[in-house]
C-alpha cells in the first residue's frame, strides 16, 4: 500500500491517467477535458461578442463567423457542458451510494477516450481546411451545401464522442441499480445520485436517435446517399426531428445533474434536511419523462399543423410545472435556515432567479402562435443561456467550489470564489438580458452584422461588455485553482462541517478502494444521522476484509486512438487523387479491433489489498494526525 501513496514523477503521473480506470482519476480527466474545451467555447463566444460589438464590423469575415457561431454551440454543449456534468457524476455518485469504483471501471475509461478523441477530431477542423458551419443544430439544408469537410468533422466527431457518453450512461445506471450500499433503497438515494440516475436513463434513449442522424448525414456527405435530399425523394424535415428527439432531452441531461448539485449544496449551507425529498425525487423522474414530449417545440415554424403545435405547446407548458415544485422546494429548505452565504451557495441561490427567467421564457416560446414572432431571434438566444448558462454553468462553477476539496483535498480560495462569483454573474445579465429585447426588435439570431441606425447598436454594446465581465470572472478562478494547486494546504474529511452524504464521511481526497468497509445507511443524510449521535466514523455494513480491485489497462486509449485514425480514412477517402485514406481507415479500424481480441481474451483479474494493509494505512493517519 505504501507504494500506492509514493508521490511519482511527471512521465508516471502521465501513464497513470492514460491507463487509469478509477472513477475519481477519470472525474479529473473529465474535469481538464471539459475545462478546456469550455475555455476554447469561451473564446469563441468572445469572437463572436466582439464582431457584434458595434454595427457593420469586420473582425471576422462572414465565413469565418459561421464558423465561429457553429463551434461555439457545439464545443459548449457537446465537449463542455457534458463532460463537466460527467466529471461531478464520475467523482461524487459512487460515494454517495457506498460504492468502491462503478459497475464497468474499463467502460467508464473508455468512455472517457471516446469522448476526448471525439472532441479532438471536431477541433481539428480549424487546421484541416475549415471547422462546421451550418450552426451546432447543423440542419440539413445548411449542411447538405457545405463545402470542404467541416460538417464531416462535424459527424464523425460527434459519433465518436457520443458513444462515449452513451457508455457513460449505461454505466452509471448499472452501478446505481446495482453497486448500492446496504440500506441504501432508492429513497435514501442523495437527490445528485437521482438526478444521476434519471440523466443516464436520459442519456440512453436520447442519444441513438442522434447517432442514427449522424450516421445518415455521414451517407448522404460521403456515399451520395439521399436521405436528406428532397429532389432524392428524401426529407430535410427529418434531420430536425432526429436532432430533436435527441437536443430536447439533452437540454435535461444538462439541467438535471446542475439540479442534483444545487439539492447538495443548499441543505448542506442551510443546516437543513432538503424539503420535500420525496417531491424532488417524483419531480426529477417526470421532467425525464416529460422531456421526450416536447422536442417539436423548435420546429413550430415548419408547418407540422395546428394539431401538432397544440400538443407540444401544452407538452412543453406542463414540464415548467415539475420544475416550479423543484424551485419551491429549494426556497423552502432556505425558509428558516441557519444560512452560510459561501461561494457555492452563493451561486446556488442566484440560480434561482436566473434558471426562472429562462423557464419563464420558455414558457413563452411554448404558445405556438407567439413562437412565430419570436422564432430564430435574440430572444431565443436570450433564453436559451438563460437557462443553459443561469443553470448549467452556475451548477458546474457552484459544484466546482463545494467538490474540489473532495476532489483534489484543498480548498479553493472563497474571496477570489467570490469576485469569480460577482463579475460572472453581473457579466451573465449584462449580455443575456438586453438580448431579449434585441430579439424582440427583430435582431436574427447567427447575424454576422447589423447595420447602424437600426436601435441595435447600444444593445449589442453592453452585450458584448458583459462577456468581458464573464470572461474576467473565469480568469479570476483559473488564477484561484493555480493558486490552491501551488499552496497545496491540506483539508479534512468534512471541510464545509455540515456535509450530510456518505462522500464527507470519507477522507480528501478518497483512497483510490473508497471505503475500507462498506457503509450502513440507515436514513435519507447518512452521514448527518452518525454525526447527530456523536460518532466520528460511518457504522460499517461488513467486518474489515480484503477488497477486490480492477487492474489499471492502456487499451481504452488504444481502442478509442484506433477509430480517431480511422475517422480520417473515412473523411478523406472519398477527395479525388486520395490514396491514403482507404489504408488509413482500415489501419485505424485494425487498431481498434486488435484492442478489442486483447481485452476479449487475456484474463484481467484484478488485484485485492489485503486487510493488513488497510490496518497499516489506518496507522500511518494515526502518526500523520
Amino acid at each position: 500500500m505504501s507504494t500506492k501513496a509514493q508521490k511519482k514523477g511527471f512521465g508516471a503521473t502521465i501513464w497513470d491517467y492514460l491507463t487509469t480506470v478509477d472513477h475519481k482519476k477519470i472525474a479529473i480527466l473529465y474535469l481538464i477535458a471539459g475545462g478546456l474545451f469550455f475555455l476554447i467555447g469561451g473564446i469563441e463566444a468572445m469572437m463572436i461578442r466582439i464582431q457584434l460589438a458595434i454595427p457593420d464590423n469586420n473582425f471576422v469575415s462572414a465565413g469565418l463567423y459561421n464558423e465561429v457561431l457553429t463551434m461555439h454551440g457545439t464545443t459548449m454543449i457537446f465537449l463542455a457542458a457534458m463532460p463537466l456534468v460527467f466529471a461531478f457524476m464520475n467523482a461524487v455518485m459512487p460515494l454517495q451510494i457506498g460504492a468502491r469504483d462503478v459497475a464497468f471501471p474499463f467502460i467508464n475509461s473508455l468512455g472517457f477516450w471516446f469522448f476526448f478523441f471525439g472532441g479532438v477530431f471536431l477541433n481539428l477542423s480549424w487546421f484541416l481546411g475549415g471547422a462546421p458551419d451550418a450552426g451546432w443544430t447543423s440542419y440539413a439544408s445548411l449542411s447538405k451545401e457545405s463545402p470542404g469537410h467541416g460538417i464531416d468533422f462535424y459527424s464523425l466527431g460527434l459519433q465518436l464522442s457520443g458513444f462515449g457518453t452513451l457508455m457513460g450512461g449505461i454505466n452509471f445506471l448499472v452501478t446505481i441499480i446495482n453497486m448500492r450500499a446496504p440500506g441504501m433503497t432508492y429513497m435514501r438515494m442523495p437527490m445528485f445520485t437521482w438526478t444521476t440516475f434519471v440523466t443516464s436513463a436520459l442519456i440512453l434513449f436520447a442519444f441513438p436517435p442522434l447517432t442514427v442522424g449522424l450516421f445518415l448525414m455521414t451517407f448522404d456527405r460521403m456515399f451520395g446517399a439521399q436521405f436528406f435530399d428532397v429532389a432524392g425523394g428524401g426529407n430535410t424535415i427529418i434531420w430536425e426531428h432526429l436532432f430533436w428527439i435527441f437536443g430536447h432531452p439533452e437540454v435535461y441531461i444538462l439541467i438535471l445533474p446542475a439540479f442534483g448539485i444545487f439539492s447538495e449544496i443548499i441543505p448542506v449551507f442551510s443546516r437543513k434536511r432538503l424539503f420535500g425529498y420525496s417531491s424532488m425525487v417524483f419531480a426529477t423522474v417526470l421532467i425525464g419523462f416529460l422531456g421526450f414530449m416536447v422536442w417539436a417545440h423548435h420546429m413550430f415554424t415548419v408547418g407540422l399543423g395546428n394539431v401538432a403545435n397544440a400538443i407540444f405547446a401544452i407538452a412543453t407548458m406542463t414540464i415548467a410545472v415539475p420544475t416550479g415544485m423543484k424551485i419551491f422546494n429549494w426556497l423552502f429548505t432556505m425558509w428558516g435556515g441557519n444560512l452560510k452565504f459561501t461561494t457555492p451557495m452563493l451561486w446556488s441561490v442566484a440560480f434561482i432567479p436566473s434558471f426562472l427567467m429562462g423557464g419563464v421564457t420558455g414558457v413563452m416560446l411554448a404558445a405556438a402562435p407567439a413562437d412565430y414572432q419570436y422564432h430564430d431571434t435574440y430572444f431565443v438566444v436570450a433564453h436559451f443561456h438563460y437557462v443553459i448558462v443561469g443553470g448549467v454553468v452556475f451548477a458546474i462553477l457552484a459544484g466546482t467550489q463545494f467538490y474540489w476539496p473532495k476532489m483534489f483535498g484543498t480548498m479553493l480560495n472563497e474571496v477570489l470564489g467570490k469576485i469569480t462569483f460577482w463579475t460572472f454573474l453581473i457579466g451573465f445579465h449584462l449580455t443575456f438580458f438586453i438580448q431579449h429585447f434585441l430579439g424582440l426588435m427583430g435582431m436574427p439570431r447567427r447575424i454576422w452584422k447589423f447595420l447602424p441606425n437600426q436601435g441595435l447598436d447600444t444593445g449589442n454594446l453592453i452585450s458584448s461588455v458583459g462577456a468581458a465581465f464573464m470572461a474576467f470572472g473565469v480568469i479570476v478562478m483559473l488564477i484561484n485553482i493555480i493558486i490552491t494547486t501551488v499552496q497545496n494546504k491540506r483539508v479534512g474529511n468534512d471541510p464545509w462541517g455540515d456535509g450530510r452524504t456518505l462522500e464527507w464521511a470519507i477522507p480528501s481526497p478518497p483512497p483510490f478502494y473508497n471505503f475500507k468497509q462498506l457503509p450502513l445507511v440507515r436514513g435519507v443524510d447518512t452521514w448527518w444521522i452518525e454525526k447527530m449521535e456523536g460518532k466520528k466514523e460511518l457504522t460499517p455494513a461488513e467486518p474489515l476484509g480484503d477488497i477486490h480491485m480492477p487492474d489499471a489497462s492502456i487499451l481504452p486509449v488504444v481502442i478509442s486512438g484506433g477509430l480517431f485514425i480511422a475517422a480520417f480514412g473515412a473523411l478523406y477517402h472519398g477527395d479525388k487523387g486520395n490514396t491514403w485514406g482507404l489504408p488509413v481507415l482500415i489501419i485505424g479500424i485494425g487498431i481498434a479491433l486488435l484492442g478489442m481480441l486483447i481485452r476479449s481474451v487475456k484474463d484481467y483479474h484484478g488485484f485485492h489489498i489485503h486487510k493488513e494493509e488497510l490496518l497499516e494505512d489506518d496507522k500511518d493517519k494515526g502518526v500523520k494526525a
